[in-house]
């Protein structure tokens, strides 16, 4: 089983370098295209939120959110729910730039997962998905065991 999980986790580094030198590209470092994407997917993320999300320290994403801002891709809003936190949007101008990490995924995707076949794929992802929740349920009750 572990030569599995290094498996998984190689497969994963393998794809995140490929999807790297495609997006550098578009003139897009690891940390920006996995910023944007979270809030293609999710806008109005609190800063906070999305931090916990990319597992990296309020600072670090602070000053990626920083470059971000400056070129106009990224714009903070005050939450109206706590004046202290900030919540994350697109601007216009990072339309172009997420279309254009949306059409890389889908070319890398399709480079990957050749020769899978849609079963093959759906099957992947449901197995992966139970990976991903038998991990959460382990985490959640080691937190419960040792409080």
């Amino acid at each position: 089983m572990e030569n599995l999980a290094w498996e998984i986790a190689e497969t994963a580094h393998a794809l995140r370098r490929a999807y790297d030198r495609r997006a550098s590209a578009l003139g897009v470092t690891r940390a920006q295209w996995r910023v944007l994407a979270w809030l293609a997917r999710e806008p109005g993320l609190r800063q906070i939120a999305l931090a916990d999300k990319l597992d990296v320290e309020a600072i670090t994403l602070c000053r990626i959110i920083d470059r971000l801002e400056e070129a106009g891709l990224v714009e903070r809003q005050r939450d109206p729910d706590d004046r202290r936190a900030w919540r994350l949007h697109l601007t216009p101008k990072a339309e172009p730039v997420v279309a254009g990490l949306r059409r890389l995924a889908t070319e890398l995707a399709e480079t990957a997962f050749a020769g899978l076949g849609e079963d093959g794929t759906e099957e992947m992802r449901a197995s992966l998905k139970r990976i991903r929740s038998n991990l959460c349920a382990a985490m959640t009750h080691s937190k419960q065991v040792s409080a």
